[in-house]
């Protein structure tokens, strides 16, 4: 195997190296108009290995032949290999390697057919044939040739063939001629490319030129170089390939890897590293001839305000080595030969003056995140304690009397609601429209006068309370905390655990084993809260359960809501509850859809249109009690702001809370969202309509490592997708 160096052959095979990845090739590899069933062979006529059986499921078919074929096979995999390679030989095909490609498939060509057979190991050894493998490009491979390098979609063919000088000599004058190529005239070359030379010779050996009028794809086919050298131990080195002055002069650039250049005839790619990178680098073979690769990168680097130094700087006609500077970082770049490319590496670094403003960006974009992350808190804090004043002050002080027939083995004041009393694990949990002071007050006295002793505690204020109490060798701790517009006590300890058979004998004990085993309570009208909070003016029933969840979508900088949403358990059973809420809802103006409507046993979500915009009602069954969700959008406030998205599409809205530019990856597209994007002094934030649907997506900052996450949009609904300095995301339904 060989590789052209200014006209001399040498081996090429110890250069090969790993492919990560094959990005562009020279020419497309769309099929072409003529490769038909007459080019195409049918795999059904190819060696079948003894046991094989078809999966019928992978098979394949095109212009009326099979060219895609998958057997399973009880044999071990290099055997399966080895056998299949000796019997596809026999039937004339011959493998090839690709230039610079490695992969676990096998390449063969037999005339203009191409075929990539595969095996690996599944349950049993696995075997694939594909003939859809277009040879663009045909020449002739010597008989009995060996170390075959070729490209079918350029062509570049390089092989030792067995035969002598003049012998190969004459293979290649009759087949190429027989396949369609004729020898190039210097004055056809010259006229089409005025920097042609013809006369170029080599030793010990010759060098000849083949034009074809047929199509390579979509593009004419341009003319080869065939090179023959005599070979000391008799054989003859082969290299075809297209002529070095028909390769393109000005390359044009593909999108950057790693941030970095990469012209489009980029054949193989392998790279580390990203834009971001303190260190990056990137290896490619590009199809085209030095000089050209060379005035590619010193314009694109110029482009990007790197400058050339002279230091170190070496430039033959076979190698390059060529340093660049820019404000921030350090690159070289190094060319060589090797087959028909360019091989280009690029090594960057980041300077440490980069590397510290880097790292003082970042102290600094993490401290503001922080300040603004406690001043949201403290916002959130304030705001939440004028709340609870405010239903404090709604709360009873008056002091409380004990609960008659109470079959508990503590006392419960009077007012006491929702009792749930779990004997066997001593837990008791019940709610209190009177303030915590009062409840501590019963507490306290009323255990007092029974003889329990009480243990100071320091947790004792107006929002919360925590009491433990003592008494012949059993304890029992009472904590009491403000919950909206009522006063939750939970206790638990040894004290209150009691045998099912001596609470079954005290009075009323039934109703109690009732209520805590869960059983199906009657069909009940269910009660509208008058003291709805208004910042969630939705119906709630009084006999809720201790689970309040409220929220509400706003963009950065504004009061009104784009959505909002409140969810609750009620103890009651589902039918109750729909019939609850269906009469409440009507009372609003709220108008029932019977589109998409589920409504089962365990299970209602119903869709509403109200005056504001639509509305969703779900329900369901969790530990005994039916659970509520209930969102509400606001149409008008969401068209002022731009988040409604298309009909059927979903709309994601991107914020960026960093101190520095951020990029989102997401179905296949980037969005790059400046410094505070999103934000109250920003612009409108970036935004983008989705299909409903799960989406993986990747987030970059500066000095942070990539991170992946997932994100689920629903069809008509707009989602945040809020970036936060570190690069972790946050997604939340705004509409």
């Amino acid at each position: 195997m060989f590789g052209t160096t200014r006209g001399t052959l040498v081996p090429a095979r110890k250069h090969l190296f790993a492919l990560t990845l094959a990005v562009i090739a020279s020419v497309p590899v769309a099929a072409s108009a003529d490769y038909t069933a007459d080019t195409m062979v049918d795999v059904r006529t190819l060696p079948r290995p003894e046991g094989a059986v078809e999966k019928t499921a992978e098979t394949k078919t095109h212009h009326g032949k099979t060219y895609r074929l998958t057997y399973d096979i009880p044999a071990s995999v290099a055997a399966t290999a080895a056998a299949t390679k000796k019997s596809l030989a026999a039937d004339g095909w011959v493998e090839y390697v690709r230039p610079l490609e490695n992969t676990s498939s096998s390449a063969f060509k037999r005339g203009r057919q191409g075929l990539n057979m595969s095996v690996w190991l599944g349950k049993q050894s696995t075997l694939s044939y594909n003939s859809y493998i277009p040879i663009y490009a045909n020449v002739p491979f010597p008989p009995g040739a060996v170390d075959i390098l070729y490209d079918e979609r350029r062509p570049y063919l390089g092989c030792i063939a067995p035969t002598g000088f003049d012998a190969t000599l004459d293979f290649f004058r009759k087949e190429m001629e027989a396949i369609g190529w004729r020898p190039l005239e210097a004055a056809e070359a010259a006229a089409r490319w005025p920097n042609a030379q013809l006369s170029e010779t080599i030793e010990p050996g010759v060098r000849a030129y083949y034009s074809h009028d047929a199509k390579n794809g979509p593009h004419q086919q341009r003319p080869v170089m065939l090179t023959l050298q005599r070979r000391d131990d008799g054989r003859t080195g082969v290299e075809i390939r297209v002529a070095p002055f028909a390769m393109p002069e000005k390359l044009e650039a593909a999108d950057d890897v790693s941030g970095l250049p990469i012209p489009k005839t980029t054949q193989s790619l392998r790279g580390s590293g990203d834009s971001n990178s303190v260190d990056r680098s990137l290896d490619i073979g590009v199809v085209a001839e030095l000089p050209a690769t060379l005035a590619f990168y010193r314009r694109e680097f110029a482009a990007r305000s790197w400058t050339e130094e002279t230091r170190g700087a070496v430039v033959t006609p076979d190698n390059v080595t060529l340093n660049f500077s820019s404000a921030e970082q350090t690159a070289t770049l190094k060319l060589s030969r090797r087959y028909d490319m360019t091989m280009v590496n690029v090594a960057t670094h980041m300077k440490e003056a980069a590397l510290a403003a880097r790292a003082k960006a970042k102290k600094e974009a993490d401290a503001k995140f922080l300040s603004d992350a406690a001043a949201m808190a403290k916002e959130i804090i304030a705001a939440d304690e004028v709340r609870r004043v405010a239903q404090a002050a709604k709360l009873s002080d008056a002091p409380l009397r004990a609960l008659a027939d109470n079959s508990k083995p503590v006392p419960l004041p009077e007012n006491a609601e929702e009792v749930k009393f779990e004997a066997a694990d001593g837990r008791l949990d019940f709610y209190s429209p009177s303030t915590v002071r009062a409840v501590a007050a019963f507490y306290s006295g009323a255990l007092k006068a029974q003889g329990w002793k009480e243990k100071p505690s320091p947790i004792n204020h107006a929002a919360m309370a925590v009491m433990e109490f003592s008494k012949g060798g059993k304890a029992m701790s009472l904590t009491i905390m403000q919950m909206g517009p009522r006063a939750k006590i939970s206790g638990y300890g040894s004290a209150l655990v009691v045998a099912d058979a001596k609470m079954a004998a005290k009075p009323g004990a039934a109703d109690a084993t009732q209520a805590s085993s869960g059983a199906k309570a009657a069909v009940q009208v269910l009660e509208a809260d008058p003291e709805t909070d208004a910042d969630a003016p939705f119906p709630m029933p009084k006999q809720r359960g201790s689970t309040v969840s409220r929220g509400s979508g706003k963009l950065p900088g504004s009061n009104a809501p784009l959505r909002r949403e409140l969810e609750i358990s009620v103890p009651a059973d589902l039918a109750s509850v729909l019939a609850f809420y269906r009469t409440e809802l009507g009372k609003r103006g709220w108008k029932e859809s019977a589109e998409r409507a589920v409504v089962q046993a365990d299970r209602v979500q119903l869709a509403f249109a109200s005056p504001d915009g639509p509305a969703q009602l779900k329900l369901g069954r969790a530990k005994d009690e039916t659970t509520v969700s209930l969102a509400q959008k606001y149409t008008e406030v969401a068209a002022k702001a731009g988040v409604i998205p298309k009909p059927g599409q979903a709309r994601l809205v991107f914020g960026n809370m960093g101190g520095g530019e951020a990029a989102v990856t997401i179905n296949k597209q980037t969005i790059k969202l400046a410094a505070g994007a999103g934000g109250p002094q920003s612009a409108k934030p970036p935004m983008l309509d989705l299909p409903p649907g799960k989406y993986a997506y990747s987030v970059k900052v500066a000095g942070r490592p990539a991170r992946n996450d997932t994100v689920e949009v629903t069809a008509d609904d707009a989602w945040g997708l809020i970036i936060a300095p570190s690069g972790d995301a946050l997604s939340l339904q705004m509409y």
